[in-house]
């Protein structure tokens, strides 16, 4: 009896050893998994951001809203050339790093109630890389540019956007200009 008895906190201390290697510590039954998921995260935001900065100098060629980096933008969310490209070109960096969402050129879908931030969290600094930030045009109504968050630094938001000056480009915003941010990661 002492043996078996031996033998189970063996095979118990084990699979211990194993479950906090791979960050799957047991606490009360349950599979603690929120140091892997923020480090997936972590991982999947620092992805996405790199892919827009590796964008960085792309421009229109032949006309506005065209060229061949543009087209691919505008392709991946099913329109052809010619179409302003700031929400097509975030939603194909997400896109390339494997996430189905979001998905559109048009601006103001990237930022549903579900998604959005509100203008204190803003303005605190709770947001995070390749967050999406929206820009509102009081002529049109409505969200009209968007681009990817990189950092806020004091009361600048450095980003990377498509569809800036006719090229993807980082740019150096002041908070006080953001209309919304959406979150589509957490």
């Amino acid at each position: 009896m002492a043996t078996i008895y031996s033998l189970f906190l063996g095979f118990l201390s084990i699979a211990l050893c194993i479950s906090a290697a791979t960050g799957n510590a047991v606490l009360d039954g349950r599979y603690n998994n929120d140091y892997a998921r923020v480090r997936n995260t972590d991982l999947l935001r620092r992805q996405i951001y790199e892919i827009a900065a590796s964008e960085i100098g792309v421009r229109e060629t032949g006309g506005e809203n065209r060229g061949p980096e543009i087209s691919r933008y505008l392709a991946y969310v099913g329109l052809g050339e010619g179409y302003e490209w700031c929400a097509a070109f975030a939603s194909w960096c997400y896109g390339q790093a494997g996430l189905s969402m979001p998905r559109s050129a048009w601006s103001p879908a990237l930022f549903p109630k579900v998604r959005r931030y509100c203008k204190s969290q803003l303005l605190e600094g709770d947001v995070r890389q390749a967050d999406l930030f929206a820009i509102y045009s009081s002529q049109l109504k409505r969200i009209h540019h968007v681009g990817l968050v990189k950092v806020i630094q004091g009361p600048m938001l450095i980003s990377v956007e498509g569809n800036s000056h006719d090229r993807v480009e980082s740019r150096r915003r002041p908070v006080t200009t953001i209309y919304a941010i959406a979150n589509w990661i957490d």
